[in-house]
């Protein structure tokens, strides 16, 4: 798990190269907290790579990169785990190794069998692979886009890195808001990719591979998720489903056990991360270390499963508890560690900072599992939705009229999301999916926002390619949901999150419910083997008796702070402050931000704390990054 960067483009003199390695220089020192344990740098013709290390696999200096060939052919900066590095190692007996690290692993499959390698890779990248006799750079993403990569164009040059500010520290990117960014952050409480909050610096896309050279750039998927699902389940009996999960979950987790550093556990109590741990004891050798947050208000802590789970599986259990003036102290700290703004990263910062402070360099989580197996209310609610089809058959301006009575009689979000609903042109999971994670609709951004009219919902439009293309949609559902949570809400707002907050400590997290094999079978499952009528019934009843049924049945609790109390008494000043500025700003009406904080203040229940705090956040941001 690293950092990594890169410069690549003609030099017109030799002054050129020195500025080029200087600004490498300042990327790899921006993201110095991604890998404390070394740094390096390589410069060739028309090209500085630049990396910074933390090292969990053969973490002596050989495997330091910028990694060289033998012969000088291809450089390789890396950032992730290939789980099945031994086995690709094995079968790449015409090569001579010089370390046991699996970057050397993966430079020697891309040299054997070029771009073909990608399908056998197990794990989390983002790399960047220069051929120093072709001349061309090539950019890679994992499938799930659980390793994040950044990259800049400016005529024939491109700059990449692993986060959004070390491109800005490069000095070769102006610092500007992006205008259809800020709406898609305000519409969903993130940008989604390929956009990013900064003007003309995009996301590499989830299993896409970038190519680039002098003569030009190519950018396109090695990895499309509905093409991928397995049908091998379609048609076997509940039992053979159930095993089939079991055994691909639990190779899931032994494959992230690979480490030469300690490693542990991030333990909610919740059923994920419950089964994750679960599945550790079962196949790791040593007692697993786990982590939990704590908090003095009994509705957000999950102390007593965490410590049920933890009994269970003879864990070292630590837990910390977290109160409103412990947060006030560290949100500074939280929110500098953000890399893109967000409103749930503390969350994450947190618990990393407990975990590695405890001497731990590698974590499993259990993100994803919600996703996978149908576990969020969106899942049951889709469905819902979709057995009141009858609803198109009133002509729409009837329909439009009774959104907006509802709204007027119903307050909070069950109000206006109903009238978003009742706007639809269709009635898919492709048309009620993307009102699942709105956080304004377009009145309301228009209520906040200067300038310009509000332009088209582009997660929207994704989500309805995405469902649209061939064989997408017969799958099963629930998997179509599930196939619009894994391709936006997944790699846009909790993997970006996970990375940024984690790596703020220098933390691995690796995520089981993640792999590709056991991802892809799951969404082949027909519906009636996993309908949500208890949390993730699917994989609970796969994993037997390995999970006690006071975690099974209780009801879902997501992880989050209590905001919502911190926000009105002693984060008062600190949200009004950032709200103030934020209303100075063109792009803003201060009227509507205003408004929006009293309606807060004074518990308006359509105001929720997220829908105020992405506000707060993003100022903190703008103002930390001199973005404008």
């Amino acid at each position: 798990m690293c950092g990594i960067a890169g410069i690549a483009g003609p030099e017109q003199h030799a002054a050129g190269a020195e500025e080029r390695r200087a600004a490498a220089g300042r990327m790899a020192q921006a993201m110095a907290h991604r890998g404390p344990d070394a740094q390096g740098l390589w410069q060739g013709n028309g090209v500085v790579l630049a990396h910074r290390r933390l090292s969990i696999i053969d973490p002596g200096p050989a495997g330091n990169q910028p990694f060289c060939s033998a012969d000088g052919a291809h450089v390789i900066v890396y950032n992730g785990e290939i789980y099945n590095f031994r086995e690709l190692r094995a079968a790449l007996s015409g090569h001579s190794f010089r370390t046991r690290s699996d970057t050397e692993v993966l430079l020697a499959a891309w040299r054997e069998w070029g771009e073909q390698c990608l399908d056998r890779l197990e794990g989390m990248f983002a790399f960047a692979v220069w051929d120093t006799r072709q001349e061309v750079l090539s950019l890679v993403r994992d499938r799930f886009g659980i390793k994040p990569l950044y990259y800049h164009t400016s005529g024939a040059r491109l700059a990449f890195a692993s986060e959004l500010r070390a491109l800005l520290a490069s000095g070769m990117v102006p610092r500007k808001l992006d205008q259809e960014a800020l709406v898609d952050h305000l519409r969903r409480g993130a940008v989604h990719a390929p956009r990013t909050m900064v003007k003309e610096v995009h996301m590499l896309l989830p299993g896409h591979l970038l190519q680039w050279s002098v003569k030009g750039m190519e950018n396109r998927p090695w990895w499309t998720l509905t093409a991928q699902v397995d049908p091998a389940a379609g048609g076997e009996p509940r039992e053979r489903i159930q095993a089939g999960v079991r055994t691909r979950f639990v190779r899931a987790v032994e494959k992230r056990l690979v480490s030469d550093v300690p490693f542990g556990a991030f333990l909610s109590g919740g059923i994920d991360s419950s089964a994750v741990v679960g599945a550790m004891a079962q196949v790791s050798t040593t007692p697993v270390h786990t982590f939990t947050v704590t908090f003095d208000e009994a509705e957000f802590s999950e102390a007593r499963y965490a410590k049920l789970i933890a009994d269970k599986f003879g864990t070292r259990h630590t837990e910390v508890r977290l109160r409103p003036d412990d947060m006030l102290k560290l949100l500074p700290q939280a929110l500098a560690g953000m890399d893109h703004p967000s409103a749930d990263g503390p969350n994450t910062w947190v618990v990393s900072k407990v975990t590695k402070e405890a001497g731990v360099s590698m974590a499993l989580s259990g993100l994803g599992g919600d996703e996978v197996f149908a576990g969020y209310a969106v899942f049951k609610r889709s469905l819902a939705l979709l057995r009141r089809n009858k609803v198109m058959a009133v002509p729409r301006p009837l329909r439009l009229l009774a959104g907006t009575a509802w709204e007027k009689m119903q307050r909070g979000a069950a109000g206006w999301k109903v009238q978003e609903l009742l706007k639809l042109q269709g009635w898919s999971i492709a048309d009620t999916y993307p009102l699942s994670r709105l956080a304004f609709n377009d009145a309301e951004l228009s209520s906040l926002l200067a300038g310009p009219s509000i332009g088209p919902d582009e997660v929207a439009l994704y989500v309805h390619r995405l469902l649209g293309a061939a064989g997408a949609d017969r799958l099963p559902l629930l998997s179509q949901v599930s196939v619009a949570e894994l391709c936006t809400y997944l790699p846009d707002v909790l993997l970006r999150d996970a990375d940024q907050m984690s790596m703020a400590h220098a933390l691995e997290v690796r995520t089981p419910f993640l792999d590709h094999h056991l991802a892809t079978y799951v969404l082949g499952i027909p519906d009636s083997a996993k309908y949500p009528h208890t949390p993730k019934k699917l994989l609970t009843d796969a994993l037997g008796n390995l999970l006690p049924p006071e975690v099974t049945q209780r009801p879902k609790m997501g992880f989050t702070l209590p905001w919502d109390h911190w926000m009105r008494d002693p984060l008062r000043t600190f949200c009004a402050d950032r709200l103030s500025g934020l209303a100075k700003r063109p792009q803003f009406r201060a009227a509507g931000i205003e408004r929006l904080w009293s309606r807060f203040l004074h518990r308006d229940p359509a105001i929720t704390w997220s829908r105020v705090w992405m506000l707060v956040v993003l100022e903190e941001w703008l103002q930390a990054n001199q973005v404008d």
